[in-house]
């Protein structure tokens, strides 16, 4: 069995409890790689970055934007990928850094859940062309660029006009982005296992905006209709730079990322803490 490590190294606490895995791994017999910054920091064997995902699973040490990166580098090949949580939020990572020999040790002994999570595939389309393909877990956001002003967003659904947003941009995310910048852009919250895309509008001049959630097999295209830079950008990893006459096409995609599963009520408890709905009635406790 080979396991992969993604750590935040600007983290001591994630970089320490990578290295107690690393360690746990071995004496069970379980090959141990890394990045190679990340290597040396661990004493592992290093590997390159796109190597990652080649494995059985990939444990990543960090906030979700850790695990994202992780899921980025797993998704195409199938390994599961363990979320261990440092950072603020975490509503994706799975485990706190005490139940981490737990779940590694259920992983191991074949007895944890694997939960599949939806990614969307977002298609740059110049002169009638596809000339880039990019797969996102939280979502694809086509976006002004910092130097732009506002502008206009045409978006169809299923080759069916559905509105011209006034706005900084437009996201489509999955159940799992539900958290992450749709939700701050207004949009609703989806359990993860819902199988749906998002619509939102980021920050628009209108009031008539609304978020839309939309079958998982529908096909959403956007293009910008004033001039401007935009850009687009999955998981706020990966970004491109859209042309004049360009457009996006967002649809689901065929790869999923697979979450080592520890807590099936997991996410509904997150949701309480994350957002403080259990600190009394009011919000700020007692």
């Amino acid at each position: 069995m080979r396991s992969h490590l993604v750590v935040n190294v600007y983290r001591e606490d994630a970089i320490e409890a990578a290295r107690q895995a690393a360690a746990w791994l071995l004496r069970h017999g379980i090959e141990v790689s890394a990045d190679r910054e990340t290597a040396t920091r661990l004493g592992v064997n290093p590997i390159a970055e796109f190597d990652l995902g080649e494995g059985d699973i990939v444990v990543s040490f960090g906030g979700d934007g850790t695990l994202l990166r992780a899921a980025h580098i797993a998704s195409p090949h199938g390994p599961a990928v363990l979320g261990v949580h440092f950072g603020r939020f975490g509503f994706v990572t799975q485990v706190r850094p005490s139940e981490l020999g737990a779940a590694l040790s259920s992983f191991v002994d074949g007895t944890s859940s694997i939960e599949e999570r939806m990614m969307v595939r977002a298609e740059l389309i110049r002169e009638g062309k596809i000339v880039a393909t990019l797969h996102s877990l939280n979502e694809s956001a086509v976006q002004r660029a910092v130097t732009s002003r506002m502008l206009s967003f045409e978006v169809t659904v299923n080759s069916r006009h559905l509105a011209t947003y006034p706005a900084d941009g437009v996201l489509i995310a999955t159940p799992t982005g539900s958290t992450a910048y749709s939700l701050s852009a207004g949009g609703p919250i989806l359990e993860p296992s819902i199988e749906a895309l998002v619509v939102t509008a980021i920050m628009p001049h209108t009031l008539s905006s609304r978020p839309l959630v939309l079958s998982a097999s529908s096909v959403v295209e956007i293009q910008v209709e004033t001039m401007g830079d935009t850009v687009l950008s999955c998981d706020g990893l990966q970004h491109l730079h859209l042309l004049s006459g360009d457009y996006v096409r967002v649809s689901r995609s065929d790869r999923v990322v697979r979450l080592v599963c520890v807590d099936d009520t997991d996410f509904l408890e997150k949701l309480s803490q994350r957002l403080s709905w259990s600190q009394g009635r009011y919000g700020g406790g007692e």
